[in-house]
């Protein structure tokens, strides 16, 4: 029979290991040694009248000393976007739709795209360039499995089909992006409640993967989700010049309001205790604020902000590769920037994209170049041609691993977007201060 002192250090490492807040862990591991100190006298005491008798509390706590501990050891851990990548979620282009030309949609891509939303708004995009898309993330799939990361996959699914809430009717859009509706913060996974309409049933599509990790052991947290009525929703949102639109986000004016909480993940950047993010066209302070007092005492929010004309995600503005090392867009300079330099923190200014002006970006801009994936931190997963932002990161003392997704990031997003780190090898620090 185990004694209860070899029980007490068992369950000390597992809970570490698993990633537990200190406060969980110390009840945890304060609950089971009651429960085996309790079992332990209770067996020998039975042992003195029958052996058969204590034969069946022993095998019980044999059973709690392996299987409880076991949900300890969490497979879903990140705490920042550099540590060392373990396993990740990458999203799927198959069956992806362009969203409905609704006001929401509008206020987030440029006047020259507005012909191609209102040609294929809720159809699929153009065949053989999603044929493309889809075999790039396959590649890149490879090349993260090659690099030694565990790699799982949404749900293929049927966005075609057409429903209706009491507030509106759409279409959906695509799984691709997981970056935008979820997020892990140590040991937790968040869905965020996203602000497009073509959006409302993207969860569907990770449904079978969170439930198995939380089954093994992850905490999931589902913030409310947006009814999205028209009151969320600026109808009358101005938008017709990007000086129309530098305006007004310098006046902090975006077509979502403060009718009810709402972000996308994609808003938000980690680095230990602290995270950082920006009120954008998906995001509302409502939503910020939720995030701030959830994650509330162990993790900070800081809100920063950008002179971008329209902002909607923060990882090809502000994107932090190491500790107290970030990537800080020149074209959309951080206001705050002062805040990072007086921390000690080095701001790097990648350089201009390459991408050709031919290349159709539906969805996003040509920074997506460093729109980049630690796969630790001396490892960052990149775009093929962009020769320049390799320099960059070889200067930095950063080895490349290049892979072409050109006609994926049409689809809105880069390697940090078309990917979600589900588990890091490191632990919770302070890089802010």
């Amino acid at each position: 029979m185990p004694s209860p002192l070899s029980g007490r250090t068992m369950l000390r490492v597992r809970c570490l290991r698993g990633g537990s807040r200190g406060a969980e862990a110390a009840h945890l591991i304060g609950s089971m040694l009651g429960r085996a100190m309790t079992g332990w006298v209770q067996g020998a005491f039975q042992s003195y009248s029958s052996s058969a008798a204590a034969a069946q509390p022993q095998r019980a706590l044999e059973e709690n000393a392996v299987t409880e501990p076991e949900r300890q050891e969490c497979p879903v851990c990140a705490y920042n976007e550099w540590d060392p990548l373990e396993e990740v979620i990458v999203g799927r282009a198959e069956n992806a739709r362009v969203p409905p030309f609704t006001v929401e949609v509008k206020a987030n891509t440029y006047e020259k795209h507005w012909p191609f939303y209102q040609k294929y708004g809720g159809q699929s995009f153009p065949e053989d360039h999603l044929k493309k898309a889809v075999a790039e993330i396959e590649e890149m799939c490879n090349i993260l499995r090659m690099e030694g990361v565990t790699v799982q996959r949404p749900e293929p699914m049927d966005w075609s089909f057409e429903y209706n809430t009491p507030d509106f009717t759409s279409t959906g859009m695509y799984a691709a992006m997981p970056r935008d509706i979820l997020m892990v913060v140590g040991n937790e996974i968040i869905e965020a409640p996203m602000a497009w309409r073509s959006r409302f049933f993207e969860y569907r599509a990770y449904r079978p993967l969170i439930k198995e990790y939380f089954r093994k052991g992850a905490k999931w947290t589902t913030p409310p989700k947006p009814t999205m009525s028209d009151e969320l929703y600026d109808q009358d949102y101005p938008i017709r010049t990007v000086e129309d639109r530098h305006k007004l986000a310098a006046q902090g004016k975006f077509v979502t309001t403060e009718h009810e909480p709402c972000f996308d993940a994609a808003d938000f950047i980690r680095a230990g205790r602290d995270l950082f993010v920006q009120r954008s066209q998906v995001t509302n302070y409502m939503g910020i604020e939720w995030m701030r007092r959830h994650l509330a005492p162990d993790y900070k929010v800081h809100i920063i902000s950008f002179k971008d004309p329209n902002p909607m995600h923060i990882d090809a503005t502000f994107n932090i590769i190491g500790p107290g090392l970030v990537l800080s867009n020149p074209d959309r300079p951080c206001r705050q920037v002062e805040m990072f330099e007086k921390a000690g923190w080095t701001v790097v200014k990648p350089p201009t994209p390459l991408i050709p002006d031919d290349h159709p970006l539906w969805m996003s801009s040509k920074w997506l170049s460093m729109n980049v994936l630690m796969l630790d931190p001396k490892r960052v997963m990149c775009d093929a041609n962009e020769h320049t932002i390799h320099k960059m990161f070889e200067n930095l003392g950063i080895k490349t691993i290049k892979v072409n997704i050109r006609h994926a990031n049409s689809l809105g997003g880069g390697f940090h977007c078309w990917t979600t780190d589900v588990r890091r090898r490191g632990s919770l620090e302070s890089y802010f201060h």
